[in-house]
């Protein structure tokens, strides 16, 4: 099975992968180590999200072609971002899970921003300013999935997120 997280920055989504990928034994591929690894690699002025991307697809792909199941820790905040999942599952014909994290509290959502440092090398933690930025341009999902509110405790979307996976399979 693929997984796909999707959601504004620090809106809780790789807390939510990270319990279920420890649950299920399942990878957890994060575009955001991988962009920071391409920033320390090339001229920082460059841009790298697209390029972090398709690592990550390369990488997924690689755990699907195994036989195992992966989540993909990323934004998602463009239709050809989900189509870039979308496609990945049907090539190995394996169901895809979208799982939508919001923080319904834009104090709390901020508050968590601003005092998260996650030691990503390379990588700067986002501003308020640039979730305000992601927020204008992200697309509603027309897809089926599941919407988890990173308000409520982390132990209950772990479960809910597990599930919405049980009845995928």
């Amino acid at each position: 099975m693929l997984i796909a997280m999707a959601g504004l920055p620090a809106a809780g989504k790789s807390s939510i992968a990270r319990g279920v990928g420890g649950t299920l034994s399942a990878a957890v591929v994060s575009v955001d180590p991988i962009e920071a690894a391409l920033r320390r690699s090339i001229d920082r002025s460059q841009p790298t999200g697209l390029a972090a991307y398709l690592v990550a697809e390369a990488v997924a792909d690689g755990i699907l072609a195994l036989g195992q199941t992966v989540i993909v820790d990323a934004v998602n905040a463009v239709e050809p971002a989900r189509g870039q999942w979308r496609a990945l599952a049907a090539r190995h014909r394996v169901r895809l899970a979208v799982i939508e994290v919001v923080c319904s509290s834009p104090d709390l959502h901020r508050k968590r921003l601003e005092e998260r440092d996650r030691g990503i090398e390379g990588l700067d933690e986002p501003t308020w300013a640039d979730v305000e930025r992601v927020r204008a341009e992200y697309e509603p999902w027309t897809d089926r999935h599941l919407v988890l509110d990173s308000v409520a405790d982390l132990p209950a979307n772990i479960k809910r997120a597990l599930e919405f996976i049980a009845g995928l399979r």
